[in-house]
Formats: C-alpha cells, sequence, structure tokens
C-alpha cells in the first residue's frame, strides 16, 4: 500500500518522503517531478506558459496514470495544491494512505523565505500569499487525508514515527476493504 503524502509547500513531502522511502524500503515517488519527466519541462515553465489551471490538470493526470500503471508500495509526496482540485480527492485515496502533513504559516514562511523555485511565492507579498494560500487549502487537505500529523517543532525522525504508526492502521484497513 501507499503512503501519499499531502500539504503546503514547505511541509516536508520530499524530505520526509525520501526518507521515509529508505526506513521503509519502498520507492519513493515525487508527483512533481513525474510531471517534469512526461513533459520534458520545469513546474516553473509549466506555470509560465501554459498556466496554474493547465498544471493543476496535468497533476489529475498523473494521479490518473499512476493508477493506471498499478504503481504499490510506493512514498508518494504530491505537489501542494493537488488536493484543492476535487476530484483528485478520490484518486489520492485510491493511490494509498494519504498523510496530511500539516503546518503553521510561520514555519512556511520562516523555511521558503529564500526559495526562489516556488511559482506562486514569486511576489513581494509572499507572507500574504501564503497565509491566503493556507486558509484556502487546509478544508481540502483536511478533507482529503486519512491521518493528519503536525510537523511544526519536530525533528524528521519524530515525524517519520508519527506517519508510519498512525498510517499503519489505515493501510490495514484499505487493504482489508480492498477484498471484502
Amino acid at each position: 500500500m501507499n503512503i501519499v503524502l499531502i500539504g503546503f509547500m514547505g511541509s516536508g513531502k520530499s524530505t520526509l518522503g525520501i526518507k521515509l522511502s529508505y526506513r521503509m524500503k519502498q520507492p519513493y515517488l515525487d508527483t512533481d517531478k513525474y510531471i517534469e519527466r512526461k513533459t520534458g519541462r520545469t513546474i516553473t515553465e509549466i506555470f509560465e506558459t501554459d498556466g496554474e489551471s493547465a498544471f493543476r490538470q496535468m497533476e489529475t493526470d498523473a494521479l490518473s496514470a499512476l493508477l493506471e500503471e498499478g504503481i504499490k508500495d510506493h512514498v508518494i509526496a504530491t505537489g501542494g495544491g493537488m488536493p484543492v482540485k476535487l476530484e483528485n480527492h478520490e484518486l489520492l485515496k485510491r493511490l494509498g494512505v494519504v498523510v496530511w502533513l500539516r503546518i503553521r504559516p510561520e514555519t512556511v514562511i520562516e523555511r521558503l523565505s529564500s526559495d526562489k523555485n516556488r511559482p506562486l511565492l514569486q511576489r513581494e507579498d509572499r507572507e500574504t500569499v501564503i497565509r491566503q494560500l493556507m486558509d484556502e487549502r487546509n478544508e481540502a487537505y483536511a478533507k482529503c487525508a486519512d491521518v493528519i500529523v503536525d510537523v511544526d517543532d519536530k525533528k524528521v525522525e519524530r515525524i517519520m514515527d508519527e506517519v508510519f504508526t498512525k498510517s499503519a492502521g489505515v493501510r490495514k484497513r484499505k487493504k482489508r476493504m480492498r477484498y471484502e
């Protein structure tokens, strides 16, 4: 069963995903990197040339493709906006146990203060944008998540322990549901 990490940019999906994949001895997959490989362009280039709505459709297409490919026993990190699109909720849940890495705006602001690679944050009013986007997305994250793990002020090892422990019961339940 896959573990699917969702959460706001800067919540640690990629960092945690890689470490968790080593711990669980499961392959790691980043949906943004998957889209970049499929399109031959960076996320920034896609945003600049095609716009955000086209990128959001590419995310949905990527989820559908992963399900069609039958990806199993992976740790999957998603883009921060993926759960905003309602049709992605069902796809994410079918893909595996959905874990929301919940983070406070202050932590995001601190972590991304010098980041130049996030298309939605290439503005002067970064802090306002972060707070506004988080307000808009938190409900979608909550509705989509099977498990919630708060990441503020925690070391990666502790977060991994919580993800592993909290998702174990959900993984067992979802496996049983497939056979019932």
